[in-house]
């Protein structure tokens, strides 16, 4: 995933609203959003050939989605999957902060990542390139491959656009639907230098990325509101030509809910 923001406690409605898009390679199998076999507690799209998840919700309400942090210089030869840390820390029994916590001694097996998470009351974010953890405050926020509110382009637009929507009092979900889906490249002079040739920066710059074999597979929008969630992802295949919605509601199991 490559692009998260994130409206937290500014909502009367909901207290978490995140849209995020996620970017990876067409031909990396992938399976759309479901409550999964293995772990029916997990909402989730699922990555097929690892196994794990870019962005997830637990019937309790607990939620983590995850970005890869960029740098193309660094090994990767024997690291875990990335993927992997969203599905421990959604079936992880104790509270979030213990989790993060412990991910330090583990920093090593990883490429480089940022992990955000919570639920309607808290929420943490952890990259293993920095090893501090942050608890969010209320506000507007965004994340991309960078670190946490690091005011890329595509970040710093993607977070106006959210408030301007916040402050119209717009249809929500098809407003942030139509913020995600903004493919326009920024211009050079205002883009990131992060080690790949300008002509790549460029084709990465947008909310939404289309190139022949690389871009935006899915949109996901998640609504934590008092009780209640809302889950909807909107896939698209390699050629956009298509276009699938899954949508979920359900009630949060508070006795189960972890903090």
């Amino acid at each position: 995933m490559c692009l998260i923001l994130l409206a937290y406690k500014i909502h009367p409605e909901y207290p978490v609203i995140l849209a995020s898009n996620r970017d990876e390679f067409y031909q990396r199998p992938t399976k759309a959003a479901h409550f999964w076999n293995d772990y029916p507690n997990i909402l989730a799209g699922r990555d097929l050939e690892k196994l794990g998840t870019w962005m997830g919700v637990t019937r309790a309400g607990r939620f983590v989605a995850l970005t890869n942090y960029r740098d193309f210089g660094e090994e990767m030869d024997g690291k875990l999957s990335r993927g992997k840390l969203v599905t421990e820390a959604l079936l992880y029994k104790g509270n979030l902060l213990e989790f993060i916590s412990n991910l330090k001694e583990q920093d090593h097996l990883y490429p480089g990542y940022n992990l955000l998470m919570g639920n309607g009351n808290q929420i943490y974010y952890y990259s293993n390139r920095q090893g501090k953890i942050m608890e969010v405050t209320p506000g507007i926020h965004g994340l991309s491959n960078a670190f946490f509110n690091t005011p890329w382009p595509k970040v710093k637009r993607g977070k106006e656009e959210l408030q301007k929507i916040l402050n119209a009092g717009e249809p929500l979900v098809e407003s942030i639907f139509a913020l995600l889906r903004k493919s326009e490249p920024f211009p050079e002079e205002i883009l990131p230098k992060t080690g790949i040739p300008m002509e790549w920066e460029k084709k990465l710059s947008p909310l939404f990325i289309e190139t022949p074999d690389y871009g935006t597979r899915a949109s996901t929008i998640l609504l934590i509101g008092k009780g209640k969630i809302l889950f909807i992802e909107r896939t698209f295949d390699p050629k956009m030509r298509k276009m699938k919605e899954k949508k979920f509601t359900f009630s949060i199991e508070e006795e189960k809910q972890l903090t």
